[in-house]
């Protein structure tokens, strides 16, 4: 029989009905307590995507408008929640939500004290809103997650998206022939993130089932690495 010492026990609650994909691949990042609250830091998410975190956050803060409702489905390292929840302003709405009882907690003291923002753990792939959103968003949150989860966060998503509403996806993509970063991402991939080379190779629009009844429109940045897709709802 395992005896558990203290920290192992005040630990185990972060494990409590965790996806087996993020336990199993994703430990180090998202799931263990110690780990997570050492890489939470504004200068491990620039190292990360390579000095663009700024380029990639305005791009989602700049479709924020004052008075939004918005749907983030899943927490960001740094500071980017609390941005968020500030652009969308006291007379709109923020909720985040996120898998891993860690990520809720830190989501939590990070928007604590902002009354349009609120934290709920849920799958993003089966919740349901509250509300009508005007924006929802993944940011970086796709590549980390199998083929058959991404396909059903993406029509989750969309599916609660009003005519006119919009949807915007941030994430990685393939980048051209002549990016050398390619090569240490094909690396980074194979050991640490083996879904997100999917995204290389596959629109995201092609994970939607009802795609035709938005407007796509995608740019990428940094010789291809990165993607920002954003959906409007037409019918």
């Amino acid at each position: 029989m395992t005896t558990l010492i203290p920290q192992e026990v005040a630990n185990k609650r972060y494990y409590q009905d965790v996806p087996d994909y993020m336990t199993e691949v994703y430990d180090w990042a998202y799931v263990n307590p110690r780990k997570a609250r050492l890489l939470d830091r504004k200068l491990v998410v620039s190292t990360l995507l390579f000095g663009n975190d700024q380029r990639l956050m305005r791009a989602y803060l700049d479709a924020i408008r004052p008075g939004d409702k918005v749907w983030q489905v899943a927490h960001v390292y740094g500071d980017l929640v609390q941005r968020a929840a500030d652009r969308a302003g006291s007379a709109g709405r923020f909720l985040l939500t996120d898998v891993t009882p860690i990520q809720v907690e830190l989501a939590e003291g990070k928007l604590e004290g902002i009354a349009q923002a609120e934290v709920v753990r849920a799958d993003a792939a089966g919740f349901q809103l509250p509300f009508t959103p005007d924006l929802v968003c993944s940011f970086f949150l796709l590549h980390e997650v199998p083929e058959d989860k991404k396909r059903a966060i993406v029509d989750n998503m969309l599916a609660q998206v009003p005519v006119g509403g919009r949807a915007m996806f941030v994430d990685y993509h393939g980048p051209k022939p002549w990016q050398p970063i390619g090569w240490l991402l094909k690396w980074v991939n194979r050991v640490l993130e083996p879904f997100a080379e999917a995204l290389w190779r596959k629109e995201i629009s092609a994970y939607a089932e009802e795609a035709d009844r938005f407007e796509w429109r995608k740019r990428t940045v940094f010789g291809g690495v990165y993607q920002i897709v954003s959906a409007i709802r037409q019918r």
